[in-house]
């Protein structure tokens, strides 16, 4: 693999609004993100007004399958046409498929509505970071690198508070509804505040062939990552059979994207420079750690130290206060210094202890101990998340930063969509020898004192090896950033900087 550094493409002027500008771009990533927290709140009303229990899951995996197969396709749209359009596109699609889940009379509808939402979620996340990458080069963007670290963090605490409280006084029909005014406050924003021209011009080829074929391959892998463990086993031939097309379509894949005129993913992306494939293991092992922490340590706080389910957003918090902080300081330092490959490595450092001091809590550890360790692992996350995009993003022309920006954003999805999977199976597979003989719901309604101290020594057990394997996987990762090379980082052109209050035409 070459390691060469990336053609020095045409930067964009910065413009002088820029952080109005990324609020409206944020607004719309925030949005994204609260969805899915609001509505996992709200799934026990929902459930017990339309029915449907046993199809529950899909309502996320839906969600996820959808979101995951469009991002790649939404960011190549952006890099092809205009970037602007293809962004607001993607938010009309999510209003309206906000607005019909809100409708939703049956399990089956909502199902779909949630489908039609994910697709329009794939566009905003691949959009929202695309156009970090276009409009600031990778030098100047740690300045603002804060900015998004809070959104994600505010976006991780207040979706639970705000699902309870809009389920409870309002119905959980507002839990879709309350996406259509902020969805349309963004689009107003970004009409009036965003100027990207058009990307291309001339005749476009769309890549039909690997289209398909990517969606194709992700929805086998999905479907196995959400199977596996649960309705059937890890060595089902259902689980090894969609494996198997996973691996067939992947080369196929490959294949066709080597002919294409204008590939989805384009090979350059990953073979240009040793730094992007590291970047996408760091997103994918950082996403599988925000997917873990978010999923896992709440129910352990509340089932083991007896914290309020009513609060559960701010449980999070301190592991969300490490992930700002380091965000925060090391964009300060990279946007400074222009040096960055420092960061994580001491982020996966960080994220390997504090996962790893995770899978030592029992049942008597405190909530102060838990939080210390929290933090270390926010720690960990905000020094990976934030600067393998960074990296990703300066290992590329500015022509793919639309594929290369949906690309990471997918990577993260799968490691949160596969941690979720080999997680959840972990915990089943540690709690279910307790169930068999006294069962969660005597433990929980009064049943002998042994019977429930044997429930909550079984989820500790589960918790534990959870964040064990997490702790591997951040080691993995820590190996991969040792071997990040410190490419000198795009900077905007000399005496350009906020001159003006539209960026230059974008090259891709």
């Amino acid at each position: 693999m070459a390691s060469t550094t990336p053609a020095p493409a045409s930067e964009p002027v910065v413009p002088k609004n820029i952080r109005w500008v990324l609020l409206g771009i944020l607004l719309a990533m925030l949005l994204s993100m609260l969805d899915g927290l609001i509505v996992g709140t709200a799934m026990p009303t929902v459930v017990a007004d339309i029915g449907g229990l046993n199809h529950i899951a899909w309502v996320v995996t839906a969600y996820t399958l959808t979101t995951a197969c469009s991002t790649p396709v939404w960011g190549k749209l952006g890099d092809l046409f205009n970037r602007k359009f293809m962004f607001l596109g993607s938010i009309v699609v999510f209003i309206v498929g906000s607005a019909l889940s809100g409708q939703a009379s049956s399990m089956g509808e909502l199902i779909g509505f949630r489908a039609l939402q994910g697709i329009g979620a794939g566009g905003m996340m691949a959009g929202a970071f695309a156009f970090i990458g276009v409009l600031l080069p990778p030098r100047e963007r740690g300045k603002y690198q804060g900015m998004v670290a809070i959104v994600q963090a505010f976006g991780t605490i207040a979706g639970p508070l705000m699902g309870g409280f809009i389920t409870t006084h309002l119905g959980w029909r507002w839990a879709f509804y309350v996406n259509i005014p902020i969805g349309l406050l963004a689009i107003a924003w970004c009409w009036l505040l965003l100027r990207v021209p058009p990307a291309r011009r001339g005749k476009v080829v769309i890549d039909w062939p690997g289209i398909a074929l990517m969606t194709a391959m992700i929805s086998a892998l999905v479907m196995a990552a959400t199977w596996a463990g649960s309705t059937y086993a890890w060595g089902s031939w259902q689980i090894l059979g969609l494996a198997g097309v996973v691996v067939v379509l992947l080369i196929a894949f490959v294949a066709a994207e080597q002919r294409a005129a204008e590939p989805l993913l384009p090979l350059r992306i990953f073979t240009g420079h040793r730094n992007f494939p590291i970047a996408a293991v760091l997103l994918t092992v950082a996403g599988v750690a925000m997917f873990g922490g978010t999923l896992y340590l709440p129910l352990y706080q509340q089932t083991v130290q007896g914290a309020s389910a009513q609060n559960s957003g701010l449980l999070l918090l301190p592991m969300m206060a490490g992930t700002v902080a380091a965000s925060m300081t090391a964009g300060k330092v990279m946007s400074k210094t222009g040096r960055y490959k420092i960061f994580p490595i001491v982020g996966s450092a960080s994220l390997a202890i504090g996962m790893g001091l995770l899978s030592t809590m029992d049942t008597t550890t405190s909530r102060a101990t838990t939080s210390v360790f929290m933090f270390l692992v926010g720690i960990g996350t905000g020094f990976s998340i934030q600067m393998a995009n960074t990296i990703a993003q300066n290992s590329v022309e500015l022509r793919d930063m639309g594929a290369a920006s949906a690309a990471t954003s997918l990577f993260r999805t799968l490691g949160g969509s596969l941690g979720v999977a080999v997680f959840g199976s972990l915990f089943t597979r540690a709690t279910e020898g307790h169930a068999a003989t006294a069962g969660e719901s005597s433990a929980a309604h009064g049943a002998s004192q042994a019977a429930q101290d044997a429930y909550l020594h079984a989820v500790t057990h589960g918790i534990q090896q959870i964040f064990l394997v997490g702790a591997l996987c951040a080691a993995a990762a820590f190996l991969a950033a040792v071997f990040i090379q410190e490419v000198p980082l795009r900077k905007p052109p000399t005496g350009s900087q906020n001159t003006s209050k539209e960026p230059a035409p974008a090259t891709s």
